[in-house]
């Protein structure tokens, strides 16, 4: 009688947890019954299993049972090893992208701004929707990078108000939202989406000025040894670019960010040079990029290298020669100096990539500095490497060797330097209470070249890095320092179609024979 009662119970329980799990999955808005069924009946047959007890014993008592119970058991313990893998593997992300150009990772620039974030960024993406799988892996890096990044996928024709309220004009939109601020990107590649957080973060503009009127590098310029693609590189980072003759205004413009004198011809005049110092004494930031004179009676610009002197550095009357054979990799010669390793300082932080100098004078700092100006070396050469004195010699023969009894300088040769000093000038802006203006500061950079800038040298990445870290440094945007998101590397393999007529025939005749032969020889020797 009891035993019947037992095993009615022990079905009842059964059913109840059956009845539970129903309830969970096709009845969510009654889960809470679902709760107190499935704990019922749990009860239920663990009080059936306890009525049980001698014939549950007298059943791992034979050996068949023994040899079960070792079975179920291994395979409960492979179970909760998988379970425990699993759920650790669920706290702990962790990813190994093992493409040769990292196409799959994060540039240190976007991990560098993501970092940065001290509030949540909402991202809204309004996508195609055949496309909606390539953004999700896409956005999903972002917010493995940073906690602080969420992601919203809206399909534009199911949610049109959605749409509408975030003035959407197309598909594969993405809205950045931050602190207030709005940003939209129509592209998923991570250089517009990057520059696109930049902005959001950022939230004002920064305008850099390029100095004219001494036959300056132009901005706009399209051209071999134009600026143009530093230019818009520095659009993509939410500057903004004008010019200025200072000769005409008298004054550096009061929204100057950062002035640059890029490659200047001519020497500047005396009343430019006291606007560039006033600027300065106001906290403002300067890149000089002054050339070695490129003919034998180059006229120098005197009153420039006087003003990189001021401020702790001295500008050589020379041209650097690299015989380490690194320009060879490059496509360049030894007139073309490269560097591989660079001085310890915030532009070139965890930089390691080569950059070239197309014709550079060394920039080295002055021993204990000027002033209180006192600068360090932002890059330097490699050993095998001197500044040559001979200007003529170089330029006219190109024959030249290491005479230090001449004047030449032995290698590693600086031909980068940079300084900052804090401004005490009751003119200059007072850093804002809510942090977002950093403490005021002038800063100057002065390179030996400007061609290393150009048109005509950014295919070396390294170098348009390097000039985009040096606006970052001068502007105090130190998370824009950092190496650039790099293009996916067309690895397609074009054949002709000889090339392909013979892969065909090696993979449809020649190996299948090849295997077919040995299969016969081996037969042949085991009769």
């Amino acid at each position: 009688m009891i035993n019947r009662i037992l095993s009615l119970v022990g079905w009842l329980g059964t059913a109840m947890v059956f009845v539970a799990v129903a309830i969970r999955f096709g009845m969510p808005a009654k889960d809470q019954y679902a709760y107190y069924l499935a704990w019922a009946g749990l009860v239920c047959v663990l009080a059936y299993t306890l009525g049980q007890w001698r014939e549950i014993g007298k059943v791992f008592g034979r050996r068949q049972a023994r040899y079960g119970t070792l079975a179920a058991t291994s395979v409960l313990v492979v179970l909760g090893i998988l379970i425990a893998i699993n759920y650790i593997g669920s706290k702990q992300n962790k990813r190994w992208d093992l493409t040769a150009s990292k196409q799959f990772s994060l540039s240190d620039q976007t991990r560098n701004v993501l970092s940065r974030l001290d509030a949540p960024m909402e991202v809204l993406v309004f996508y195609k929707p055949d496309e909606l799988q390539g953004w999700q892996d896409r956005m999903r890096e972002y917010e493995y990078a940073s906690k602080k990044v969420t992601t919203q996928y809206i399909d534009p024709d199911k949610k049109p108000a959605v749409a509408r309220q975030n003035q959407i004009q197309q598909y594969n939109t993405v809205v950045f939202n931050y602190k207030g601020r709005t940003e939209r990107v129509t592209s998923n590649s991570e250089q517009d989406l990057t520059n696109g957080i930049i902005k959001v973060v950022t939230g004002r503009q920064r305008k850099v000025y390029f100095t004219q009127g001494h036959g300056e590098r132009d901005a706009t310029s399209q051209e071999r040894d134009g600026y143009g693609g530093v230019g818009a590189a520095l659009g993509r980072e939410n500057y903004t670019l004008d010019k200025v003759v200072l000769l005409q205004t008298g004054a550096v413009p009061d929204d100057a960010a950062v002035v640059v004198v890029a490659g200047p011809k001519t020497d500047f005049f005396s009343q430019e040079i006291d606007a560039l110092k006033k600027y300065l004494s106001k906290g403002g930031k300067l890149l000089l990029e002054l050339d070695p004179p490129d003919k034998p009676d180059s006229t120098p610009v005197t009153n420039l290298i006087a003003l990189a002197h001021d401020w702790g550095m001295d500008v050589g009357n020379n041209i650097v020669v690299d015989v380490s054979g690194m320009g060879r990799l490059i496509g360049t010669d030894a007139s073309v100096p490269v560097a591989a390793s660079y001085p310890s300082h915030p532009i070139t932080q965890r930089f390691s990539l080569l950059t070239a100098f197309p014709l550079a004078r060394s920039v080295v700092p002055v021993s204990g500095g000027v002033d209180g100006h006192i600068p360090q070396a932002v890059v330097e050469t490699s050993p095998r490497s001197w500044a040559e004195s001979d200007i003529k010699g170089l330029l006219t023969s190109g024959q030249v060797s290491l005479d230090e009894a001449k004047g030449d300088k032995k290698g590693p040769v600086s031909i980068a330097a940079a300084v900052s000093a804090p401004v005490t000038s009751s003119e200059a802006p007072k850093p804002g209470d809510n942090g977002d203006t950093p403490k005021p500061e002038a800063r100057v950079v002065v390179f030996g070249d400007s061609d290393f800038a150009a048109n005509a040298t950014l295919q070396i990445q390294g170098n348009r890095d390097l000039f985009l870290n040096t606006i970052g440094w001068l502007s105090q945007q130190e998370n824009l320092i950092s190496i650039r998101p790099k293009e996916a590397d067309d690895r397609r393999l074009t054949m002709t179609s000889a090339v392909q007529t013979n892969i065909m025939w090696l993979a449809l005749l020649v190996i299948p024979a090849a295997i077919f032969t040995t299969g016969i020889y081996t037969w042949w020797r085991r009769r």
